[in-house]
């Protein structure tokens, strides 16, 4: 039907419904009182439909989408029907000296009753009978019957998604048995399994944006009992802001499964330690590295100067930081490599950063044992290049990106790593500026992490290679992480290695289910592989060593290591001599060396005589 055929058709059914509503007002009280003769049944019935177009057209009833119709479209039916049955008793009222109260009364009620019943009868019989015919609509189960879980099922009955709302689960004891849009609620989240087999369920969605990350885990599980598909509401700080509408959903991803909560950041000590400053971070082209470059810019500081050896990677933090702030903040990109020391010195000397975080490194285990060198090079190298320059040009804060695979490590990767702990460390104790160290676990989705590598196999129909089944590792997200670093520099005082609380460890195997039931597949679909330990890798990580655990957290989700000291002179001479050295013998003093703390000299004096 097209726009003018359309209002053509709602102004006559109107005006065959105002007319029917006042003569059957009259009909009915005429055998019992002697009111209206025809000349005023006439005249009152010509100022009804008039006063009627008028204010059905004042409140836009002829321009409303009647498939959608809710409360807010009957009201405004109430106020125009209301309106028009005043204008006419005023009419009445200046004519005949009269107002026929009864009559007006019966119109009133009929008029809002037929109008009404017209409107929403399209609505029902539009999703009763014309939506049904509809092929490709999945049937849904909404968790929540509370405000999202309404918006949700209303979004869905306009059939515009391809869902179809069939039940709600919710675990308010309240709300079961109610009725929300038409749809039942009928079971609590422990009931979703029985129920996506009772009415043949395709779609899950998650439709509380309040829950916690626990919450939402617990969910999924008995969402995972079930093949269909599940999403999730946005998050509601995400909906506070605007940055997403209640409606748009998303795939529940790994990183809700976490059980992680947000953490809570002390904004003023980051503001005074940022804001109008000039922050310089390398490797600004890596996961971790962008992702703080991210973060650091909504504390709007003066300058952020992106260093990093990935030309491509470096374009495109560049790009989306300008994007986003607009000339608002400063953005230099420099390629360089930590490496060269020149040019690290050089940098340093040009741009005179206040605060330096080093994310620059190589970090794939079972690459570095393949090439140790290249691992001593970046790791170690780079660090002791880029923390010695920043010494020399009065740097307040250097924080270095550190792992837990530096706790008694069993690879080249790890043992670098620890290594550039204690460069940073002895450096804080020659220098003015505070350096500090941060150490944290597996960063779900950063390149080389182990999720993109499930997500390519499944893709490829599997199978899903998984070292070993009992492997656990620490995980966080990215943004998470990086939020965690920007907070443990406002909190340095100079020479500490700082943990981040990973929460509980995760069995990879698990990661592993779960990823490939998101993928939409089951494991009959995708088979899961144990290839068996890798060079270098162990079966379960640490955070801190027996001898540097300290219990308290100095901020939430944040511990201080204790970690041991090394004598200046002996470090340094043995990290002179470290590419000196044969590969083999190098391998194992530096692991060694991470390892051992009481023997820590021994090995080291050993090393630098041999």
């Amino acid at each position: 039907m097209t726009y003018q055929r359309r209002i053509s058709f709602l102004i006559g059914l109107d005006s065959a419904i105002v007319l029917f509503s006042i003569y059957i007002g009259y009909f009915i009280l005429h055998p019992y009182m002697n009111i209206y003769a025809p000349s005023t049944l006439l005249l009152s019935s010509v100022a009804l439909l008039a006063s009627h177009h008028i204010f059905a057209a004042i409140y836009k009833l002829y321009h409303k989408a009647w498939e959608y119709a809710s409360v807010r479209e009957l009201i405004a039916i109430a106020k125009a029907v209301t309106f028009s049955v005043g204008a006419t008793s005023i009419v009445q009222l200046l004519t005949f000296d009269d107002i026929y109260m009864r009559v007006l009364l019966i119109t009133w009620m009929l008029h809002i009753l037929m109008i009404g019943g017209s409107r929403f009868s399209w609505r029902m019989y539009k999703e009763r009978y014309l939506l049904k015919k509809h092929s490709g609509l999945k049937r849904t189960l909404i968790v929540g019957a509370g405000q999202g879980g309404s918006v949700v099922a209303k979004q869905l009955l306009s059939r515009e998604t391809g869902l179809e709302p069939i039940v709600f689960v919710d675990d308010d004891p309240r709300k079961l048995r109610l009725q929300i849009h038409g749809l039942n609620v009928e079971g609590k989240t422990a009931d979703i399994p029985a129920l996506v087999e009772k009415h043949d369920i395709e779609n899950i969605i998650i439709a509380i944006p309040s829950l916690k990350q626990h919450q939402i885990k617990h969910i999924y599980e008995q969402c995972a009992k079930t093949e269909s598909k599940v999403q999730i509401m946005p998050l509601i700080e995400d909906i506070m802001t605007g940055k997403l509408a209640v409606s748009q959903l998303r795939d529940v991803a790994v990183e809700d499964l976490l059980g992680r909560e947000p953490i809570d950041l002390d904004l003023d000590s980051i503001s005074e330690t940022i804001t109008g400053r000039t922050v310089l971070v390398t490797g600004a082209g890596g996961s971790i590295g962008s992702e703080i470059c991210r973060q650091i810019s909504a504390f709007q500081p003066k300058t952020i100067i992106l260093v990093g050896h990935g030309e491509n990677s470096i374009y495109q933090i560049d790009m989306e930081m300008r994007n986003r702030h607009q000339g608002l903040i400063e953005i230099i990109p420099v390629i360089a490599d930590v490496q060269d020391r020149a040019r690290m010195f050089s940098i340093m000397d040009k741009h005179r950063p206040d605060v330096v975080y080093h994310a620059a490194a190589h970090k794939h285990v079972p690459l570095m044992e393949y090439n140790p060198k290249e691992a001593v090079k970046n790791n170690i190298f780079g660090t002791k290049n880029t923390a010695e320059a920043s010494a020399a040009s009065g740097v307040k804060r250097f924080v270095l990106v550190s792992t837990d695979k530096a706790v008694n490590p069993t690879n080249i990767m790890g043992a670098t790593k620890r290594v550039a702990e204690m460069v940073i460390q002895q450096l804080d104790r020659e220098s003015n500026t505070t350096f500090t160290a941060v150490r944290f676990g597996n960063v779900l989705g950063s390149r080389g992490s182990v999720i993109p590598l499930f997500k390519k196999q499944i893709e490829a129909g599997g199978p899903v290679t998984v070292t070993h089944k009992d492997m656990t590792r620490y995980f966080m997200t990215i943004p998470e992480a990086s939020r965690l670093v920007i907070q443990s520099s406002t909190l340095a005082r100079g020479g500490e290695i700082f943990v981040l609380d990973m929460g509980e460890p995760v069995k990879i195997v698990d990661l592993a289910r779960n990823l490939i039931h998101l993928s939409g597949y089951t494991e009959d679909e995708i088979e899961i592989k144990f290839s068996g330990l890798r060079p270098g890798e162990k079966m379960y990580e640490e955070l801190l060593n027996k001898n540097e655990i300290h219990p308290e957290q100095i901020f939430p989700k944040i511990h201080i290591g204790k970690a041991g000291v090394v004598e200046g002179e002996i470090l340094w001479k043995f990290v002179d001599s470290l590419l000196e050295k044969e590969i083999p013998v190098m391998k194992g003093q530096l692991i060694e060396i991470a390892n051992t703390k009481e023997n820590l000299k021994a090995v080291m004096k050993q090393s630098i005589s041999s």
